[in-house]
């Protein structure tokens, strides 16, 4: 950079008249004659317009020439110059290490030094300039000037321009981390060494902009942005928009969780106003994720995953709130993810196992037969109930693989309980999945595995949730069918807490009902009876056996509750009264 060559009232041939006038001024090349004269006429004139601020030094550090651009830029004329101590110039009284390097270019100790100085023009202004000087041989040495004052301006421009979002003038995703991560190393040894993180998402924006546009949506992110800062400005947290319509409130020092949920609400509160933009009146919330914590051990991925997941559950728990991290339920979802990751290899791996539960006939009290409950003998977190992995197993598809090893394994098991006691055979009541349904043809595996096992197919029933059946139409429906005329039973698991529509039902082929254990419940005791709870059962048991339907009981958990459901006419009952879910081996024990 530096001044244009010549600049206002500088001839450029008097810095010419100096380098010829200084014995020193210029090296000469080796030689004489024209051709020597005519290349140093070429290096003066070259030296005069150069836009380059330039001087020649004597060893002593004195100034044997100056071309205009570096007048121009310390507003002073080129033949002031000469003779001028470089040191004095340049500010290098002031600076013990600069001048101590300068001093080792001049006596040959080093051959280049390049600095940034704080200059001082002639008129009393500061310029910053980056100074260089080089030996170009024994004598002189060459200085070169370049004021990167602007070239600095610029640079800082440009890093504002890339490091805030130009909707909302905040700081964008990438300053924001760099000041989270900073805040993360300068923790320790310096205020409260905590550190809390609001991360919010705006609850319906989508339809803002899928509706009104992009255009009105940036306006309300603006106008976000600025009751976010009025939230932040009396404790002069950072806010940035990360993206999208998130963003962030970053809480240094924190002086505990109370500060971070303090700030939450606030925001909640700003944003419970409705916002005027473009001539609509918009009313939008936000899901808000709470992280504090202490920062040392902490890093900004970290924390920013924290956030993202505390995000989450916000939403999940109803949006237009703030949920602060939980660490006992963020290990719950870890381990629900690494369960998830790992359940199709443990079917292949032969991981899990089936427990049976009895049911009684409520009459009599002989056992007619179990159900079949899985569990997973996991090799890190020990044996599983089901609710920790049958969601999961929907979820992702495996419900097929495991469904179909549990049918075949409560087959295989039933066969064997009939040959070891004909006398008493066992029905063995296994779950099947609605994907199962859908995703499978469960009638040619259910066929399959009774011819491979050669269990008679009134000994196996399958259990189906009520809204399973009740929605089911097209091929479930046929499947249904097709399994009723093999002689396999069809019973409605839970029965009581979705449809509950017998007239829909006595259409189907269901041989059973199970009622919910949650109308069990109420059969607490005679002391304490539910009338409303036993009039419902009631009710349910004589439709269901006016349909020629079967009624079982679950959750039968004492005699009192068995008595009351035999007196109502159920005819079994499924419960720890009788027995825990228990393995094969103790269910071979009860036939014996």
């Amino acid at each position: 950079m530096g001044g244009p060559a010549g600049g206002p009232g500088v001839d450029p041939d008097s810095t010419a008249q100096v380098i010829t006038q200084s014995h020193s001024s210029a090296p000469r090349p080796r030689g004489t004659g024209a051709r020597d004269e005519a290349e140093l006429r070429d290096y003066r004139a070259a030296f005069a317009v150069a836009r380059s601020a330039m001087a020649l030094l004597s060893p002593e550090g004195e100034v044997l020439a100056a071309n205009p651009a570096l007048a121009t830029l310390l507003g002073a004329a080129p033949e002031r110059l000469a003779a001028v101590g470089a040191g004095a110039l340049l500010g290098l009284a002031g600076d013990p290490h600069a001048r101590a390097a300068f001093h080792d270019v001049l006596t040959g100790r080093r051959d280049r030094l390049r600095c940034t100085r704080r200059i001082t023009r002639q008129d009393g202004a500061a310029l910053l300039a980056e100074v260089t000087l080089s030996r170009t041989g024994a004598s002189p040495l060459l200085l070169t000037v370049e004021d990167v004052g602007e070239r600095d301006a610029l640079r800082e421009q440009l890093r504002h321009l890339r490091m805030h979002d130009p909707v909302t003038k905040l700081p964008n995703r990438a300053l924001f981390f760099e000041r989270l991560t900073d805040a993360c190393d300068s923790a320790p040894g310096r205020g409260t060494g905590r550190i809390g993180l609001c991360y919010l998402d705006l609850d319906g924006f989508k339809a803002v902009n899928d509706t009104l546009g992009h255009r009105v949506g940036d306006e309300l992110l603006a106008a976000v942005a600025r009751r976010l800062l009025a939230c932040a400005e009396p404790g002069g947290h950072l806010v940035a928009r990360l993206g999208g319509d998130e963003f962030a409130l970053l809480v240094r020092d924190s002086t505990g969780t109370g500060q971070a949920t303090a700030l939450a609400e606030s925001v909640l509160t700003a944003l419970q106003q409705p916002f005027d933009v473009a001539g609509q009146r918009l009313a939008v919330s936000a899901s808000i994720g709470v992280v504090e914590r202490e920062a040392p051990g902490s890093s900004a991925t970290g924390l920013m995953q924290a956030a993202d997941t505390t995000l989450y559950w916000a939403k999940a728990d109803g949006k237009a709130r703030w949920t602060l991290f939980d660490p006992e339920r963020n290990e719950h979802r870890m381990t629900r993810q690494a369960l998830s990751r790992t359940l199709r290899q443990a079917v292949e791996r032969g991981e899990f196992v089936l427990d049976y539960q009895p049911l009684v006939a409520l009459d009599t009290g002989e056992l007619r037969g179990v159900e079949a409950l899985v569990r997973w003998e996991h090799p890190h977190f020990g044996r599983l109930a089901p609710n920790r992995f049958i969601g999961l197993a929907e979820e992702d598809g495996s419900i097929v693989q495991l469904g179909r090893w549990v049918l075949a394994e409560g087959c295989r098991q039933a066969r064997a309980w009939q040959l070891a006691h004909p006398a008493a055979p066992l029905v063995v009541s296994v779950n099947v999945a609605v994907r199962q349904m859908w995703d499978s043809d469960l009638v040619s595996d259910v066929a399959g595995i009774l011819a491979e096992t050669g269990l008679p197919p009134r000994l196996l029933q399958l259990e189906l949730t009520e809204s399973a059946v009740m929605g089911s139409a097209g091929r479930p429906l046929q499947a249904l069918h097709a399994l009723h005329e093999m002689g396999v039973r069809i019973a409605i698991d839970d029965f009581g807490t979705g449809y509950s529509n017998l007239a829909y039902m006595s259409r189907l082929p269901v041989s059973a009902l199970k009622l919910d254990g949650s109308f069990v419940q109420g059969f607490r005791s005679a002391e304490h009876p539910n009338p409303a709870d036993e009039t419902i059962v009631e009710a349910l048991v004589d439709l269901a056996h006016r349909l020629g339907l079967t009624v079982t009981a679950e959750c039968v958990e004492n005699a009192e509750q068995a008595e009351r459901l035999r007196r109502i006419g159920c005819d079994t009952g499924q419960g720890w009264h009788y027995s825990r879910p228990v393995g094969p081996d103790a269910i071979s024990g009860l036939l014996a």
